[in-house]
């Protein structure tokens, strides 16, 4: 009689959703979860949780990776969820649980870490800019097959302002001076966008443009120049892979 062959275990990866995005973009292109299960690897099981509205899935250890959305909100105003998710983010961290931070997540786990966040000085960053990897990140297991300068969908308010003691910063450019960084061996923040497309940006910035106007931006500009992105995109399947890599 032949064996019972059973396929391997799916690693399952919690998407950690703290927040949405503006109704006319949700209508066309769905929310920021959306973006992220279509970025991400078909081989994980995935599950949404929205933190905003929602308990907290679990231990971390319940979970093979956490990746944690962008936001709206904003970190500095330590709303109750936002405080809650960020203690269980550090555990997590501590855990050594792949953690990917996008955008808001990024600041909350630098936050969370005991960095600091809050807005930037020189106000607004949105568009697509170029992102340049720093010396680390040739040795970093998520960033070191990326070229040296690569495109990146951006766009924020606040800021890591000081990374968490111990922190490697990873990615930088002229206005954000962290991009990328790791804290531990498999924890990353990053301030752009993996999960836009080129379209989500140019409709991003042209819902925005009213607000860049009056903060003396220039929106047919930035979206004259968005451009695609893969590079940056490509690290929810990186991430997605050692993910798997370490489960199995």
């Amino acid at each position: 009689m032949g064996q019972d062959l059973q396929a391997p275990r799916k690693a399952h990866v919690v998407i950690l959703k703290t927040g949405t995005t503006y109704p006319e973009l949700r209508t066309r292109f769905g929310d920021f979860d959306d973006w992220f299960v279509r970025g991400l690897s078909a081989e994980l099981s995935l599950t949404v949780v929205d933190v905003e509205n929602a308990e907290l899935p679990g231990t971390p250890d319940d979970w093979d990776g956490i990746v944690v959305t962008g936001s709206p909100a904003m970190v500095s105003d330590r709303a109750d969820w936002s405080e809650n998710t960020g203690a269980w983010l550090a555990s997590a961290v501590a855990r050594d649980i792949p953690v990917l931070g996008v955008c808001y997540g990024h600041q909350l786990l630098a936050h969370a870490l005991g960095g600091e966040v809050g807005y930037h000085p020189d106000g607004r960053e949105t568009g697509t800019h170029t992102v340049e990897l720093l010396p680390d990140a040739r040795s970093d297991a998520l960033f070191k097959d990326l070229p040296d300068h690569f495109p990146a969908q951006l766009t924020h308010r606040q800021s890591v302002l000081r990374l968490p003691a111990g922190a490697v910063v990873l990615g930088r450019n002229r206005f954000e001076p962290h991009q990328a960084f790791r804290i531990g061996s498999s924890a990353w923040g990053v301030q752009f966008h993996p999960e836009f497309s080129d379209t989500i940006m140019r409709a991003y910035l042209e819902v925005q443009a009213p607000a860049l106007l009056k903060e003396a931006l220039d929106p047919a500009a930035l979206i004259a120049a968005v451009r695609p992105a893969p590079e940056a995109s490509g690290l929810l399947q990186r991430f997605s892979r050692l993910v798997i890599e370490r489960t199995r």
